[in-house]
């Protein structure tokens, strides 16, 4: 019999993202990202041919290979390579050969964008001010708001510039300047433009929003969109006269749904073409094996009247085309995570990367004007799935007290016996202004390996239901979306007769971390609790994270001045003197979005008042540990997560512990 998943088949798990088709559309690049013996990420760049389905391994080493980029003659991929020891642009000839450095930026390059003739590359180049002494040890200087970031640390006065690199004669000229990040760069057709992304400035009270820009290449610059917001993905149009891109205003904050915007350039107009959609135009499915690939642009269709791009619908990342009228329809209809696309528009055909409960992400063909018809390209986790057995989820759904649709999910465990009783763990996402859905999620399947069903679920504030659902949790955190959550824990204790409703555990990292604290101050229904790089006080938060001083306004309803009542009555902290439930507590030492010291001030008033609570620091490992953090450290946590449930149910022989045999095949 297969064995379940394990927390160490992380080591073993193959990852396929960034797919290109090359410009004769006989063959695909894409990326495979491993974990190797030395558990160290690694990923190398693989060409795939459409007609035989064959896929060679184009590059080699211990290095991180990523981005491949066609010249338009298809003879060359730029790509990014830290094979140097710092990220860099390189170049391989497409019909095999040594890769050649192109870029030697001290502080690393990369976003590399081929001009429509082939003669040149725009490449992203952090840019530093000069240090007197460089090793010197000085304090730093803070005057701005945005002065730290989750996994950059304390920010300097450095900002990525744009450069313009002659690839024969590798001169190299700078582009942009300024205290401005610039990112997106796309070319114009006809090669005398270009359009890239422009973050405001350090001084603006709005530094987190960014504006599309389109510049000559003698330097005149002109800003694209009308409204301010966070705009991205800029693609021309075949004749050069529109330019199409994503973004949002901050209407409802950050839970304003994404749309597709298209601009007439040479007039200035500015058109939402998704402002009927009443969905994400965006990818918001959350997973720990997808963090980091890159988002697709939009593609424009054969005939210029439309665009493709993802949308996030119901617990599914599909393929969406909208006309330049705002009609919308939906392309793909499997029950997947589209997460990557690359199109050959002429050739009516596209390469998908995607991913489903059952499978971690593989490529797919198909027309399209036939999108049902695929054809499966990879199978890259052919050999370790075929020794492991995964959980399919069971869909259902319930109306809410507000009279809105919340769809849920159940694992079972892969050895699901008919007629014993299993405990059951609640797994809250985080965001909140996120989705579960259709993908795979090690730490899913893992719990369902370990006996647990495990439940997890859409409350209002998830993406894929409409903009009043997304926006229905401001300003009520632990309000109707602690509700939605008990209610589904309900359903579910209700109606499967497989659960035991007296062996409940929860968890949740980020939002779902504030929610596990929430939810232990609220009830002891649940015998143990696991709180992964949580918020525990709103009023601290607002001031130690890296975007505290404007996500509080927006998710809260106040600045800290303004109503600090209303910051501590959200304030998981403040129940502390109700929790009953055994709560392991898990936090990042390197943490700025939800700083460690939310954790420690959890732990101090808990332990302080004889609480059953444990408190682990994981070193060196910001807010994404458990997406991109030290592969060792990653199973570390999943260990603990598991070993903690098993610890605090009651091992009474009764059905409550039916998973006692599938664990101990788990270490």
């Amino acid at each position: 019999m297969k064995q379940g998943i394990k927390a160490e088949d992380l080591y073993r798990l193959r990852f396929v993202s960034d797919p290109q088709i090359s410009p004769d559309g006989e063959k695909v690049a894409y990326v495979v990202k491993v974990i190797n013996q030395d558990k160290n990420y690694e990923s190398h760049l693989y060409i795939c041919g459409l007609n035989s389905g064959a896929s060679v391994r184009w590059t080699n080493g211990r290095h991180k290979d990523s981005n491949p980029r066609w010249s338009p003659d298809g003879k060359t991929l730029a790509f990014v390579s830290d094979r140097s020891g710092i990220n860099q642009v390189w170049l391989i000839p497409s019909e095999g050969g040594e890769a050649v450095q192109l870029t030697s930026s001290v502080k690393g390059a990369g976003s590399p964008v081929w001009s429509p003739d082939g003669k040149s590359l725009l490449v992203s180049v952090t840019v530093e001010e000069e240090k007197e002494e460089e090793n010197a040890l000085k304090p730093l200087e803070v005057t701005h708001l945005k002065y730290k970031a989750d996994g950059k640390g304390l920010l300097n006065d450095a900002y990525s510039q744009l450069v313009h690199i002659d690839v024969e004669t590798r001169e190299e000229t700078q582009l942009t300047s300024g205290a401005y990040q610039h990112f997106d760069a796309a070319w114009s057709p006809d090669g005398q433009k270009i359009a890239y992304c422009k973050s405001r400035g350090q001084g603006d009270a709005i530094s987190y929003a960014s504006d599309l820009i389109v510049r000559t290449l003698n330097g005149t610059e002109t800003k694209i969109n009308q409204e301010t917001g966070s705009f991205s993905d800029p693609v021309w149009s075949a004749d050069g006269e529109h330019l199409a891109f994503l973004g949002q205003t901050f209407e409802y904050g950050s839970a304003t749904l994404g749309n597709v915007y298209n601009a007439l350039v040479g007039s200035g107009k500015v058109v939402c073409l998704t402002r009927d959609f009443d969905d994400h135009a965006g990818d918001a499915m959350v997973g720990d094996i997808h963090y980091g690939h890159p988002s697709p642009k939009p593609v424009w269709s054969k005939d210029g009247k439309g665009l493709y791009f993802i949308a996030s619908c119901e617990g599914n990342a599909s393929l969406h085309y909208v006309t330049m009228e705002g009609d919308v329809s939906q392309i793909t209809r499997q029950k997947c995570h589209v997460y990557g696309y690359t199109m050959a528009v002429e050739n009516d055909y596209a390469v998908f990367a995607a991913s489903s409960p059952t499978v971690p992400g593989d490529l797919f063909y198909a027309s399209l004007s036939n999108l049902s018809e695929e054809v499966r390209l990879t199978d890259v986790n052919e050999e370790l799935l075929s020794t492991i057995s995964l959980s399919q989820p069971e869909e259902f759904t319930f109306i809410n007290d507000e009279g809105f649709t919340v769809q849920s999910w159940l694992l079972k465990p892969p050895h699901y016996t008919e007629g014993n009783k299993y405990p059951m763990v609640l797994e809250i996402h985080g965001g909140p202004h996120a989705m579960y859905g259709n993908t795979f999620f090690h730490e899913l399947q893992l719990l369902a390996a370990s006996g647990y069903v495990v439940l997890y679920s859409n409350p209002r504030g998830s993406y894929g239901y409409g903009q009043q659902f997304v926006k229905a949790c401001m300003e009520d955190y632990g309000g109707g979306d602690y509700r939605d959550l008990m209610a589904a824990v309900n359903h579910v204790t209700a109606h499967c007769d497989f659960v035991d409703p007296e062996q409940l555990v929860v968890t949740g990292g980020s939002y779902g971390g504030f929610m596990t604290n929430w939810i232990v101050g609220q009830t002891s229904r649940f015998k143990a609790a696991v709180t992964q790089r949580s918020i525990s006080n709103w009023l601290s938060f607002y001031g130690v994270s890296d975007i505290g001083y404007y996500f509080t306004k927006w998710e809260i309803g106040n600045h800290v001045w303004e109503d600090p009542d209303k910051l501590w009555h959200h304030s998981p902290l403040r129940l502390s003197s109700k929790v009953e439930t055994p709560l392991l507590i898990l936090h990042g030492e390197e943490d700025f979005r939800c700083p460690i010291e939310q954790g420690e001030q959890l732990f101090i008033a808990l332990k302080q008042q004889g609480k059953r609570v444990k408190f682990v620091r994981f070193p060196k490992s910001d807010h994404n540990l458990s997406r991109n953090g030290d592969p060792g450290l990653r199973v570390n946590r999943l260990q603990y997560i598991v070993n903690w449930f098993d610890d605090h149910l009651k091992p009474d022989g009764q059905g409550g512990r039916a998973h006692e045999n599938i664990a101990a095949d788990r270490v």
